[in-house]
C-alpha cells in the first residue's frame, strides 16, 4: 500500500498493559467509526506495514485500546510506541453537499463569486487555528481561510468536479500583491472555523 493512497487516521500513544496491548489517539472527530476496525497499516521506517487486530476498544473519546495480532509483550509493544497510523483513502466516509475532505480539493480552481477566478487550490494548512487553502495566483501564493459559510452548497460536487465556488458577501480585504508571495485574505469578522469532518474530513485525511 503506498502512502499517497492512504490518509491519517491516528498514533500509537502508549502502551495498555504488559501484555502487547497499545493506546492509539484517533485523530477523528468520530472515534467510533473507526472502533471496529479488523486491520490498520502501521508507519514503520518509510514502508506501511499491515498489522491485524485481534481485539479493539473505544476508551476515552479518541482513544482506542488495540491488540495487535503477533504483539504480545512488553517489548513488541514498545518498538510500535510513536508510530503512525493509515487506512485507505477508500474507506473514508462518504460526504455530501458542500463536506469534503482536503485531499479531494486539491487542484481545484477557487473561484470568488465577486471578483471571479482567484487561482489554484495547490495544498491545504490545517496546523492554524482555521484551516486555510492555500492557492496559487499568477505568481503568488495566497491563503484563504476555509469557512463553511463562504463554500456555496454546489461545491465542490458539481459536476466538473473541479472547480470549488468560494463564496463571501464581500470581497477579500487583502490578496496576495507582487511582491507578496504569500498574504492572507482576512475572513468576515465572526466566521466560524468549519467543523473538522465538515470541511477538513479528518486531519490525515488528507493524504499522507
Amino acid at each position: 500500500m503506498r502512502k499517497e493512497d492512504c490518509f491519517y487516521l491516528g498514533k500509537i500513544v502508549r502502551k495498555y498493559s504488559y501484555k502487547g496491548e497499545l493506546v492509539v489517539f484517533l485523530d477523528t472527530d468520530e472515534p467510533e467509526t473507526y472502533q471496529n476496525l479488523e486491520s490498520v497499516f502501521v508507519h514503520l521506517g518509510s514502508t506501511l506495514v499491515p498489522f491485524f487486530i485481534e481485539k479493539s476498544s473505544l476508551q476515552k473519546r479518541n482513544l482506542l485500546r488495540v491488540q495487535f495480532e503477533g504483539v504480545y509483550s512488553e517489548a513488541d509493544a514498545d518498538s510500535l510506541l510513536g508510530t503512525e497510523i493509515y487506512l485507505p483513502l477508500t474507506l473514508l466516509p462518504k460526504l455530501s453537499g458542500k463536506a469534503f475532505y482536503f485531499h479531494e480539493v486539491i487542484g481545484f480552481t477557487l473561484k470568488d463569486v465577486n471578483v471571479g477566478e482567484v487561482g489554484e487550490i495547490i495544498s491545504v494548512n490545517d496546523n492554524s487555528a482555521q484551516p486555510l487553502f492555500e492557492v496559487k495566483r499568477s505568481e503568488d501564493e495566497i491563503f484563504v481561510p476555509a469557512i463553511d459559510e463562504f463554500i456555496r452548497e454546489d461545491s465542490p460536487r458539481n459536476a466538473q468536479r473541479s472547480i470549488l465556488f468560494f463564496h463571501r458577501e464581500r470581497p477579500p480585504q487583502r490578496l496576495a500583491s507582487p511582491t507578496a508571495r504569500r498574504t492572507i485574505a482576512t475572513p468576515l469578522a465572526g466566521a466560524k472555523s468549519p467543523a473538522r469532518r465538515a470541511s477538513n474530513g479528518w486531519r490525515h485525511p488528507a493524504p499522507a
